[in-house]
């Protein structure tokens, strides 16, 4: 048993970013036709819903579509757990050509039919629904090989509360369908009197699109897979030019987590966009066309420049400097933007060659001079480099990111792209951090021109600059990020942090539109308890944990070879695995610094992944585990390459964040981490030796004990709504509820 829960130690750092279930969608309970048979569960080959949300009005309809995998007749009874406060308006199954009527269940008697499934199956997956209305209908015959169709149609009234609305759909249906979908796709429309001033997800890639201020569109779709979490859309409408909008959890004996949501207006007049001072720096170094390959990336950059230039708004200034051993000029000083400019600068651009070494200190030093300290605006500079530093009276890393932070002025933003695998991450990715910029890297086989201009065309418009937050009577604290960009026309920007306190209070919004100080304020609330947001502490500790990763990552840490630093560095480890335990998050850091108790092949005390590299136990978890820790540390090469990128995704949360290092880690998916890790309701459950352990327990402390389906075990599962919940997971659970520890017979 002490083995098994120190192996929980171990596991529970390895947590799939997926695994979370919540309501389910309809499925169908199939009825064995004769004892000791068991039919193989139904199929969902697809499932299409389309939403239509009107202010606070949302009507779902859904059309699904179940198999009969066996070679038998079958008898099912279909159920459909309700959003609370949710009303059927149509429900349309066909069987033998005759339309079926469905059956509404109040919760009381919903849970009744929910305890008499798990009884009968001996599965405790219903509990999840326990608490919710429902409607059922009975379906016979489901022919073998067979399809039948169910379309439903149902009304709720959801949230606006703090200038966010949320919709939430169940999309849950891992457990009952005994095959991947073969699509499952969701299309929302959205209609709001308030002006409509963002639109995403944090459960889901969405592909939104605005038609107006006061209408969206918002679209998932996937393949061959299977749903394994509710689908969570959030829309912030507001009046005002820039709007905000706060969602928050808290628990009444815990400080609270929150996300405040800051987006600008959809239809903004030219008037309102700023006017900016850009200068762009080419690396024009020989290895910009050392290849076989063409276009050669010297050529591509040079179309990703010819773009920019033709994007210039009327009002901004502009320079190009090109470099390599030396430094080359467009002109001396910053250009206004005007159709001769605009002709020169393209005539210096197509007269740009590539050769010589790469001078990033020269390069850095004329850009950073160029900066007007007279104006306001905000100046921007666009640095583009495929190697390191070889030429220059400057070369070494930290006395680079010094120079360029002690030469640029107040305002200046520092953005870095990163060419080929060769480049110096570290590097980099310090220039634009300590910059007020960011850092975005070019694949080998990913096109410049294409990346360069996707990204300009979101800066371009910048409507508000040196972005400042203040909260009234509530503290806050660990509030990501620390530092916040600006705001550009259809940009949207999240944080999320800790607060104690709760009540109404003002959100104040301070910055800079077209170089005069301007403040918004928003009345929101803190709330002492709330059970609504259950993603937001999630998004925060994953959040968190990308700016602890990069900053260890950044210093040069060395996580090889199970290597745990010391000082600063091991208070910053800790808190990853802290935060990794409690969340469910999927760190390389964390796969190699935990120690079990028992010996193995390299001695005593031996961190367990170190264990399962030398014992090859899989050849595949090796190889993976081996390479776990590259990249976190090494400044140059593939590795480094992608762990930046990584890293930059988890730092700046929306939407795809969560998956940057959740199952789509090589870690993760070499350890099967979907199979033995779930995130429910708040909580992580890790399975050791057959086991559902909540990731809090520590070894030692005492348990009621419970048999599994006896009375006592339905008597809590009646009186501890999130018990039940919990309780879904598996047969055998020990689970912390308040004050108690339930261990599941």
């Amino acid at each position: 048993m002490q083995r098994a829960i120190k192996s929980l130690l171990f596991v529970s750092f390895f947590i799939s970013a997926a695994a979370a279930l919540a309501h389910a969608d309809g499925f169908i309970i199939v009825h064995p036709p004769r004892p000791h048979v068991k039919p193989v569960p139904l199929a969902v080959k697809y499932h299409h819903v389309d939403v239509r949300i009107n202010d606070r009005i949302a009507t779902t309809e859904i059309d699904q579509v179940f198999v009969n995998p066996n070679n038998m007749r079958l008898e099912g009874t279909y159920i459909f757990p309700l959003p609370q406060g949710a009303s059927v308006s149509r429900m349309s199954m066909w069987i033998d050509g005759i339309e079926v009527k469905a059956e509404l269940l109040a919760r009381d008697e919903a849970n009744r039919i929910y305890t008499d499934i798990v009884r009968k199956m001996k599965d405790p997956a219903i509990l999840e629904y326990m608490g919710d209305e429902m409607f059922k209908v009975r379906i016979f015959p489901i022919e073998p090989r067979s399809e039948k169709r169910v379309k439903i149609e149902y009304s709720e009234k959801i949230n606006l509360d703090s200038g966010l609305i949320t919709y939430r759909y169940p999309l849950s249906t891992e457990k009952f369908s005994s095959s991947p979908l073969d699509d499952v796709v969701i299309n929302v429309d959205i209609k709001s009197v308030l002006p409509i001033k963002s639109v995403f997800s944090p459960s889901h890639p969405v592909d939104v699109v605005r038609k107006s201020d006061h209408e969206a569109k918002a679209g998932f779709e996937a393949k061959n897979v299977t749903p394994d979490k509710d689908f969570i859309l959030y829309c912030t409408v507001s009046d005002k030019p820039f709007g905000a909008a706060l969602a928050a959890r808290k628990q009444k004996t815990q400080d609270g987590y929150y996300a405040l949501f800051i987006a600008p207006a959809f239809e903004m007049e030219d008037a309102d966009i700023m006017p900016k001072d850009m200068v762009f720096v080419i690396d024009t170094s020989g290895s910009m066309k050392a290849s076989a390959k063409k276009p050669w990336k010297i050529d591509q950059a040079k179309g990703a420049l010819r773009f920019c230039i033709n994007s210039l708004n009327a009002n901004d200034r502009f320079n190009i400097v090109s470099f390599s051993t030396g430094v080359r000029t467009f002109r001396n000083k910053l250009q206004p933007v005007d159709n001769d400019t605009r002709v020169e600068a393209i005539e210096f651009v197509e007269a740009m060659d590539a050769r010589g070494g790469t001078n990033i200190h020269e390069a850095l030093k004329s850009a950073l001079a160029m900066n007007d300290p007279e104006s306001s605006r905000p100046f921007v500079v666009i640095f583009l480099t495929d190697g390191q530093p070889t030429a220059g009276d400057i070369q070494k890393e930290g006395e680079l990111v010094e120079f360029a932070h002690k030469s640029a002025a107040e305002g200046t933003r520092l953005f870095v792209f990163g060419v080929g695998h060769d480049v110096n991450t570290h590097l980099l990715d310090k220039l634009a951090e300590e910059n007020r910029g960011d850092r975005i890297y070019v694949g080998p086989e990913e096109s410049i021109e294409l990346k360069v201009a996707g990204f300009y065309d979101k800066i371009a418009h910048p409507v508000m600059s040196d972005l400042e937050i203040k909260i009234d009577g509530i503290e806050t604290y660990d509030v990501y990020p620390s530092t916040l960009p600006d705001l550009f026309k259809g940009s949207q920007l999240a944080l999320y942090g800790r607060y104690t306190g709760s009540g109404h209070t003002a959100v104040r919004l301070l910055g800079k539109v077209r170089e005069k100080q301007v403040e918004f304020v928003y009345e929101v609330v803190f709330p002492e308890i709330s059970r609504e947001h259950e993603s937001i502490p999630r998004l925060w500790a994953f959040t968190k944990v990308g700016y602890l990763l990069d900053q260890l990552r950044l210093k040069g840490v060395n996580v090889k070879a199970g290597h745990k630093p010391s000082g600063p560095e091991k208070e910053l480890v800790d808190e990853i695995v802290a935060l990794a335990t409690e969340f469910g998050i999927v760190t390389p850091y964390t796969a190699l610094l935990v120690v079990e108790d028992s010996k193995g092949p390299a001695g005593p005390a031996t961190p367990t992944a170190l264990r399962m590299i030398e014992g090859k136990k899989r050849k595949d978890v090796g190889e993976e585990l081996e390479e776990a820790g590259e990249g976190l540390s090494e400044p140059t090469g593939a590795a480094a390459f992608e762990a930046s990128k990584r890293m930059r995704r988890l730092k700046s949360f929306f939407p795809g964040g969560i998956k940057a290092l959740g199952e789509d880690d090589a870690l993760a998916r070499a350890l099967n981490i979907s199979k033995t890790l779930k995130r429910l309701h708040g909580k992580t459950f890790v399975l050791v030796n057959g086991i559902w352990y909540d990731s809090t327990f520590k070894l030692g402390e005492e348990t009621t004990k419970v048999k599994f389906l006896s009375d006592a075990y339905f008597e809590l599962v009646t009186e501890h709504e999130h018990l039940a919940k919990y309780l879904s997971v598996g047969n055998r659970v020990v689970v912390r509820l308040g004050g108690g520890i339930y261990e599941i017979m």
